[in-house]
């Protein structure tokens, strides 16, 4: 997308356009280069997994979303490069720590990295990509920066636990799963979203709507992810259909489901939910797909990037709100 920007200065104003997608792109490869620079250690193993994980590419949302925030709001700078690996490294250690409890095998069509390097070797390397945050963070000396990204690691931790404690529980309430993707997921990306505003020196209305843009779009993120797991292949998806059924994950669709379903449905998608059995995969999708369960989902999901775009009007007309609106409304298009 093109924009003319005016530029003033005490002379004659200058014009000039911009082209977001190519900005975007330039100030991506920025945040790259950070997290190779940071990737470094004297430890081989710590280099060889940390370059795989974060080598798999991956839609790098979150520091997308950081980036255009604080652009939107008038601040472009290192610091906005620092902050958006620091979102990925913790993301990825997220990822590290997952695919070891979930024990999954492939994420992002490649082997997993416990699956190739084992489990102790992945959480130790998660581990060091958390470290490794913290001591990029500190270096942006903003005790608003800490505050915020402390306080996400430590929800992000809460809604793990929280999804292991509702595991085969057929039984979750739908405001209870709601809050483990708060929790797990959209709490990352509302943090990055304030971040931004904070770099930008924005007061305090105006970060709480960045940090509910963010909630909203993070939120939108995980239903789409929840909604794939039924209606999806795993060569788009990066990794196996069926999983969340495989760990006996809750997840909307089968709740929906079990809501519209017959008796003989409820009491076979209960069943799949509490012994994990990916083998009546077939016969649950039909059930999901027979009571509109997906279409449910895909409602909630478009619910929250509405949202989402509420939030946005916060934010002065520009190309970046503009690439943000857009992130927003291709968060419900994913088949991926």
């Amino acid at each position: 997308m093109l924009i003319t920007v005016e530029l003033l200065s005490v002379s004659t104003p200058t014009t000039f356009e911009i082209d977001c997608a190519a900005w975007l792109d330039e100030q991506m490869g920025q945040v790259d280069d950070v997290i190779r620079q940071q990737l470094h250690s004297d430890v081989a193993l710590v280099q060889q997994i940390g370059h795989y994980i974060v080598g798999a590419g991956g839609k790098r949302v979150r520091p997308r979303l950081l980036l255009l925030v604080a652009a939107a709001l008038g601040y472009q700078g290192p610091r906005a490069h620092t902050l958006a690996a620091v979102v990925e490294f913790i993301h990825t250690a997220t990822l590290l720590h997952d695919d070891v409890v979930d024990e999954s095998h492939l994420r992002r069509g490649r082997q997993t990295a416990n699956a190739i390097f084992g489990n102790a070797a992945a959480v130790l390397v998660g581990d060091f990509l958390y470290s490794r945050a913290f001591q990029m963070m500190v270096s942006v000396q903003s005790m608003a920066v800490l505050d915020i990204l402390a306080n996400a690691t430590n929800v992000i931790a809460e809604g793990e636990v929280l999804q292991l404690m509702n595991m085969h529980d057929p039984d979750l309430p739908v405001q209870d799963y709601l809050k483990v993707i708060r929790y797990k997921t959209a709490k990352l990306f509302e943090a990055s979203a304030e971040l931004g505003a904070v770099l930008a020196g924005v007061p305090t209305v105006q970060r709480t709507r960045c940090a509910d843009l963010g909630r909203h779009l993070g939120t939108t993120f995980q239903l789409m992810d929840d909604l794939l797991d039924y209606d999806g292949q795993t060569e788009a998806l990066g990794k196996n259909v069926g999983d969340d059924l495989r760990e006996g994950k809750p997840t909307l669709p089968l709740l929906l489901a079990m809501q519209k379903g017959t008796p003989a449905e409820r009491d076979l998608v209960r069943q799949a939910i509490q012994r994990g059995e990916v083998e009546r995969l077939p016969e649950v999708v039909a059930v999901v797909r027979r009571t509109k369960a997906l279409e449910g989902t895909r409602q909630a999901a478009q619910g929250e990037a509405d949202l989402a775009l509420d939030a946005l009007r916060s934010l002065a007309p520009s190309a970046w709100r503009d690439e943000l609106a857009s992130l927003v409304r291709l968060s419900t298009q994913r088949s991926s």
